[in-house]
């Protein structure tokens, strides 16, 4: 965002230089800059501009300044705040090293020792942050950076200045943008507690320990979704028998934190990090072979509540899919419009779910910025032109789609999906193809459809790229349907449609059942 340097360096002129653009994620862009007052090299983190307006001037300096107030060796301390020409900004050290998300994505599996002691330290900095108030609610390898052999923890400002408000979560996930991660978020965080106390990122901390000794989060899947629903529905499987050579304290103490129940957890970081280092390492005995089976129908057995956050972060999600974790000069955005249905009507929810994997997978591709599914949901049926929703959106091309499912015995339905790429600044058709294929290659054709929308775009694809492309949710269509009429479910549970929530409960539950 050329303008917004510009109008940040003479804003701030005669406090910072401001040097190059660092990185970009979904709420804030980093900036390398040096502090002319102390002559010292910083990073810039400057909020989004919806964020910004979001939160307040006031209340975005108010919250912050709660946490500059912590200062810990394991802390990365926000060292200065303010308000320039109307963005929100504050200033942490520079470090120079690399992030723990980095390291495992070199290493995939780090040793034993450089993990415990890393989760050891980031529960320090989080014990001490609990002490003073503060809930960090974004614990993941990206905010935990490397300087030397020393754990720093970053971002404790935008989870303070995010969280103070009592509806500031909910009107931040109407943006577009959620205050968490879904691969290390607690169960109560991911259904939307209103109230997160230690135990919630105790249980973060643990998920990223364990992909330091895995290679992988707990929980994983074929898509997001499923990936997500696991976290509450299935017990994470003993480390041990993902890495035999863990120290069964550290697999105990591993597997008390992701107890699905706060109650279940350790009360406090320092409880962690103490058993975490309790027990010296034990001569690796590998782990009894054991087996973990989906329990949807348990799921109802927590509570009508718990249920309910369930469908609400299955929605979520969805956005959260979409929203890139950086984007760069060049990078073309795009928004995935509900494709129409054009068979039955109650086949509509067939039609989300094509709009919703094919926006999943444009999603993973670098060089796309893809919009999220609550902005462009709105425009279901929407009689606007492409400029209009283009404008309103801010995209350079608009994906638009219909979808007929023939429906036939299993060997003959069909699906047919007509799709058509739009350049917005023309409202010309950059793309278009129809594809008709039998219902059991459906997988195949999302990947294509998304594959096509690439090259139309020139984003390069090389083998990872072009396997993610075919990758498939489940290789069960039934569970895949039950999945999506799930989906179509817990979306109205938002309406409080009364039989919606027992709807979505049977359908998740013979998602998981089939898969």
């Amino acid at each position: 965002m050329p303008d917004q340097v510009a109008t940040l360096r003479q804003a701030l002129l005669d406090r910072y230089e401001i040097d190059r653009e660092l990185g970009r994620g979904g709420m804030a862009t980093v900036y390398l800059a040096q502090d002319l007052r102390h002559d010292r090299p910083v990073a810039l983190k400057v909020l989004h501009p919806e964020l910004a307006r979001l939160l307040g001037t006031e209340r975005f300096l108010r919250e912050i300044k709660l946490a500059a107030r912590l200062q810990h060796p394991h802390i990365l301390t926000v060292l200065d705040s303010g308000e320039a020409a109307g963005n929100l900004w504050f200033a942490m050290p520079y470090v120079e090293g690399e992030s723990l998300r980095g390291r495992v994505e070199r290493e995939k599996q780090l040793p034993i020792e450089d993990a415990v002691r890393i989760a050891g330290e980031t529960a320090e900095a989080l014990e001490y942050a609990h002490r003073h108030g503060v809930i960090h609610r974004d614990i993941k390898p990206e905010n935990i950076l490397l300087s030397g052999d020393h754990a720093l923890v970053a971002d404790f400002g935008i989870a303070q200045a995010l969280a103070g408000d009592a509806g500031g979560e909910q009107r931040l996930t109407e943006t577009g943008t959620t205050l968490g991660t879904p691969a290390y978020m607690s169960p109560e965080q991911a259904a939307g507690a209103r109230t997160l106390d230690a135990r919630s990122d105790v249980y973060s901390l643990a998920c990223v320990l364990w992909e330091m000794l895995a290679g992988e989060p707990p929980f994983t899947g074929p898509t997001p979704q499923m990936a997500i629903a696991r976290r509450f529905t299935e017990t994470a499987r003993p480390l041990r028998l993902v890495r035999e050579t863990v120290p069964e304290a550290v697999e105990t103490a591993v597997a008390k934190a992701l107890s699905k129940s706060p109650a279940d957890r350790y009360s406090s970081a320092l409880k962690f990090g103490r058993a975490l280092t309790a027990t010296a390492p034990a001569a690796a005995v590998p782990a009894a072979r054991a087996t973990s089976r989906p329990r949807y129908r348990s799921v109802a057995l927590i509570g009508l509540g718990f249920l309910l956050g369930l469908g609400v972060l299955f929605g979520w999600l969805r956005r959260q899919a979409d929203e890139p974790t950086a984007s760069s000069a060049g990078t073309k955005r795009l928004a995935v419009l509900p494709f129409e249905n054009l068979g039955d009507s109650a086949d509509g929810y067939f039609a989300d779910g094509m709009t919703d994997e094919v926006r999943g997978k444009l999603a993973t591709l670098g060089g796309l910025q893809v919009i999220a599914h609550r902005s462009a949901a709105e425009y279901k049926g929407t009689t606007k032109s492409f400029r209009e929703i283009g404008r309103e959106l801010g995209v350079d091309y608009l994906l638009v789609g219909k979808v007929r499912w023939e429906k036939a015995d299993s060997a003959r339905s069909r699906v047919r999906v007509s799709p058509e790429l739009i350049d917005v600044a023309s409202s010309s058709t950059r793309w278009q193809q129809p594809f008709d294929a039998v219902l059991s290659d459906v997988f195949r054709v999302q990947g294509e459809i998304a594959g096509e929308v690439a090259r139309a775009l020139d984003v390069a694809l090389g083998k990872p790229e072009r396997a993610r492309l075919e990758e498939r949710p489940t290789r069960n269509l039934a569970a895949w349907d039950a999945f999506l009429r799930g989906e179509e479910a817990s979306k109205r549970m938002v309406e409080v449609e009364p039989t919606a929530l027992e709807r979505a409960a049977d359908a998740y539950e013979r998602a998981a059942a089939l898969d």
